[in-house]
């Protein structure tokens, strides 16, 4: 294919287009193996409170990553309401790791966390999975409309039972 052709075809135009990155996932990713760690060993508790969420543009600004600049101008690209939905996303599962860590560090020693990590991990891995869809369609489409009263509806009743 030629250079001019490559150019002009729309595919070309879309590549050069800033794109959102995954990597910034990798913090509740992290989160999520320690949670589930819990159960094998409780002292996994205390890593999970030295867990502080950070926002995505934050996460990016720090990063030695080639892709973060590219992924911070994603993020600014993005529409008033795509922000607000992926923001609020973001902090349901802040929320969530938070929520459950505080749950598990109350536990008494003799109580089995089984059931707290397995309802806190499905909800978060459920939202992993949602925020994923959105980075990878770079906030476009169907995928950038999150519904935060209904992410933490989820939230609410998995923490609820």
């Amino acid at each position: 294919m030629s250079a001019s052709a490559t150019e002009t075809s729309p595919t070309a135009a879309d590549w050069t287009a800033p794109q959102l990155s995954t990597d910034y996932l990798n913090r509740h990713s992290e989160a999520l193996m320690l949670l589930e760690m819990v159960p094998v060993d409780r002292e996994i508790v205390g890593d999970l409170k030295a867990w502080r969420a950070v926002g995505y543009f934050e996460h990016f600004a720090g990063s030695p990553l080639r892709c973060a600049g590219e992924a911070m101008a994603a993020y600014r690209g993005l529409g008033q309401r795509e922000v607000q939905s992926f923001d609020a996303l973001c902090a349901a599962m802040d929320r969530l790791i938070y929520t459950a860590t505080a749950l598990l560090d109350e536990m008494p020693a003799e109580e089995d966390p089984g059931l707290i990590v397995d309802v806190a991990s499905l909800s978060l891995r459920r939202l992993i999975a949602r925020a994923t869809a959105f980075i990878n369609a770079n906030g476009q489409g169907e995928a950038a409309y999150i519904d935060p009263g209904a992410v933490q509806a989820d939230i609410d009743a998995v923490m609820a039972n």
